[in-house]
């Protein structure tokens, strides 16, 4: 007897539709399972035996055959457990085929027939809403963040037994509660820890009102890292879409955090934007995303939230060169032999370094011992190019120890966070009036910037006059305007005027990793 019911698989965050097929016949015991699976998914045959063994059927004497359709789309996951367990029932029978006919599976079986996480599941549910499914039945450890999704009935099971007794119509399986936390989250680092550092702090509320991206350079101690972290403490919360995107990536990525081997239902999503601080040992894969069973990388990990890259001139080579087309396009496309995944990838990056190998050259002491060409060697690993996709640049001087005591504290991450979201409100207004199709200055297009930016004849001679005279390149002109644009913003400006661009051109010469005390306009 033949039975047939629906799954899905995931390629990148595309979900597609499979069709689980399973003839069941009398014979040489035998468990084929065909349709371009890997190793996990042919796995499932062993998974699904001992689940059903469970439930008291004996596979002992029948010759199963499964197909996995369309067989020249790859299979990966353990998400396909429950389907092929179902689809067996019905063909021996035990479950009408009509019950299940209209409705997706998707679960892990344990030998024991619990249903288990799975991953990707919203990204999975998501996807096959725009296919016209409209029932699904999920493992209870993933209903937190599949009842997110709307027009789509989506039901829980915790057992196997519970599935076939929801089918049968003796039980009625409960409908996934969604897991979303709508109050503001309350970053655990304030800004108002950091100490000093007045040009630091300008430099880091312009990065968030305007997306961005930000290099720090200063000695050992200067507070690199603990601005970075700070960062996440003023901007604004995840809109739910915001929040839907990230959770799916994650869950994509399994990297949620509370899917441990218990199975334990996972608390309220949060709708504090990520932060993701690789070590500089991470490879290439690791960055942008890759491997075997392809899965998102740190770049698409903190999608609308923050990168920190510390340490820079560390990391290896590849792995930074290869965020060069993230930071530009905002995905990244990981091309394998049989498809293409794409993840979004449009983090706020913030790198940290010294400005040499001990850390100390310019530092105003004479602790530097490194020489010349150890410096230039030290500077080149971050390549020119890199360096010019980061928006605003700024260097920290070095932090005396009396000065902690006797400096006074600073704005707290309250006050900086509440102009960050009115500046934001400004760039989404402009979004919705139809101005630009982007929701912040970073992102904006050339054609959009040329539009908002309002910059005068004489800001504009400036800021050639500025590029010429320090040899920016084109896109470093375009950056400058951008940053000009959210110091506008923040200043409740119409338009750019010659006092924002001469703080963006401030915010951007950092002569490879150090900022002139100030912009020589002679030439203006």
């Amino acid at each position: 007897m033949l039975a047939t019911t629906l799954s899905a698989t995931l390629i990148g965050l595309q979900a597609q539709l499979v069709r689980v097929e399973v003839e069941v016949t009398r014979g040489v015991p035998s468990f084929e399972l065909v349709g371009l699976a890997e190793a996990t998914v042919r796995e499932s045959r062993v998974r699904v035996k001992s689940a059903l063994a469970h439930l008291g059927v004996d596979l002992s004497e029948y010759r199963i055959v499964m197909n996995l359709a369309p067989a020249d789309l790859p299979k990966t996951g353990s998400a396909f457990d429950l389907a092929i367990a179902v689809a067996t029932l019905g063909a021996l029978g035990v479950v009408d085929e009509e019950s299940f006919a209209d409705t997706l599976l998707l679960g892990e079986l344990s030998l024991a027939g619990t249903v288990q996480s799975i991953r990707g599941a919203l990204a999975l549910l998501i996807g096959v809403r725009s296919c016209g499914v409209t029932k699904v039945i999920v493992p209870a450890c993933n209903e937190g963040e599949a009842g997110l999704v709307p027009g789509i009935e989506v039901r829980a099971a915790r057992t196997l037994q519970h599935v076939v007794a929801g089918l049968c119509g003796d039980e009625i399986l409960p409908l996934a509660r969604p897991a979303w936390d709508e109050t503001q989250p309350q970053a655990p680092d304030d800004l108002s820890d950091v100490r000093g550092q007045l040009h630091a702090r300008r430099a880091l509320e312009i990065a968030a009102a305007g997306g961005h991206n930000l290099l720090m350079v200063g000695s050992p101690g200067a507070g690199k890292t603990m601005l970075a972290r700070r960062l996440p403490s003023v901007l604004p919360a995840l809109s739910v879409d915001e929040a839907l995107e990230v959770t799916a990536i994650h869950s994509v990525a399994r990297a949620m955090g509370d899917f441990g081997l218990l199975g334990q239902a996972r608390g309220p999503l949060s709708s504090m934007r990520p932060f993701r601080a690789p070590h500089h040992t991470v490879s290439e894969v690791g960055m942008v995303g890759g491997g075997g069973e392809v899965r998102p990388g740190e770049v698409s990990l903190a999608h609308h939230g923050v990168l920190f890259l510390d340490e820079l001139p560390e990391f290896r080579r590849a792995a930074l060169e290869a965020l060069r087309q993230p930071l530009e396009d905002g995905v990244v496309s990981i091309t394998r032999a049989h498809a293409t995944a794409t993840y979004p990838a449009r983090p706020l990056v913030v790198a940290a370094m010294n400005a040499c190998p001990c850390g100390y050259y310019g530092d105003g002491t004479s602790r530097c011992s490194c020489t010349l060409e150890r410096i230039r060697t030290y500077r080149g690993r971050v390549s020119g190019p890199l360096l010019d996709r980061m928006d605003v640049q700024v260097a920290l001087p070095p932090v005396h120890v009396p000065s902690l005591t006797s400096a006074k504290p600073g704005e707290s991450s309250t006050v900086v966070a509440a102009r960050v979201r009115a500046a934001r409100a400004v760039q989404s207004e402009r979004m919705l009036r139809g101005e630009t199709s982007m929701p912040t200055n970073a992102t904006l297009h050339a054609s959009e910037l040329a539009r908002v930016a309002g910059t005068s004849a004489e800001s504009i001679s400036l800021l050639t006059k500025a590029a010429t005279k320090y040899g920016l390149s084109a896109r470093a002109y375009g950056k400058i305007l951008r940053v000009a644009r959210t110091v506008a913003d923040l200043a409740g400006a119409t338009a750019v005027s010659r006092e924002h661009i001469l703080e963006a051109i401030q915010l951007r010469l950092l002569d490879r990793f150090h900022v002139a005390n100030h912009v020589d306009t002679s030439a203006a």
